[in-house]
């Protein structure tokens, strides 16, 4: 028991957790000690399960002190991707987080054609509302064609493009799809 002296303890500091879980004496020089603190165990046994002590040491000491914190942070998400993971890691989730990224983009592009699809339906609306109640003759309804006849940009600096032209049916190439 430590002895109580001038209402101070003397006791030895506490091992860092790789010391702990490899049961050995943590040294002032102990290379670990700065990263795997003792009241986080687990941090130091799953990169431990992973990679093992000795090669978290070499790598460690191979690095410049500077870069130490941050190779100590990656060996510890690669680890715990490992564990999540067996087989891909890491890789695997960087996989999956670009797969939702395709999936995002396809959504949003969709999205934006109903956006441009509603916005053309309005500008025919709005010009056979207003050629009727003007002179009384109806307007040929805008769409889409290959030819650009205004452009105008509302409040929030988007550009809208209305067209003149045919059916929208028309702009498809049959060409294209028979072609492949």
């Amino acid at each position: 028991m430590a002895s109580n002296v001038g209402g101070f303890r003397d006791h030895a500091p506490s091992p860092c957790a790789a010391c702990k879980i490899l049961r050995r004496r943590c040294g002032e020089k102990c290379v670990l000690a700065p990263y795997f603190p003792s009241n986080d165990l687990h941090k130091f046994a799953t990169a431990h399960r992973i990679f093992g002590a000795s090669n978290i040491i070499k790598l460690l000491q191979e690095l410049p002190a500077e870069g130490r914190t941050d190779a100590v942070s990656s060996m510890v998400y690669e680890a715990n991707a490992r564990l999540r993971d067996p087989l891909y890691g890491c890789a695997g989730i960087v996989f999956q987080m670009q797969s939702q990224l395709s999936q995002l983009q396809s959504q949003l592009a969709t999205a934006q054609a109903e956006i441009l699809t509603m916005r053309l339906q309005q500008a025919n609306l709005l010009a056979l509302i207003t050629g009727s109640a003007d002179s009384g003759e109806t307007t040929r309804p805008l769409s889409p064609s290959s030819s650009a006849i205004s452009q105008e940009s509302n409040d929030q600096q988007t550009n809208l493009i209305y067209f003149e032209g045919e059916d929208p049916l028309q702009l498809w190439d049959d060409s294209v799809w028979t072609q492949l």
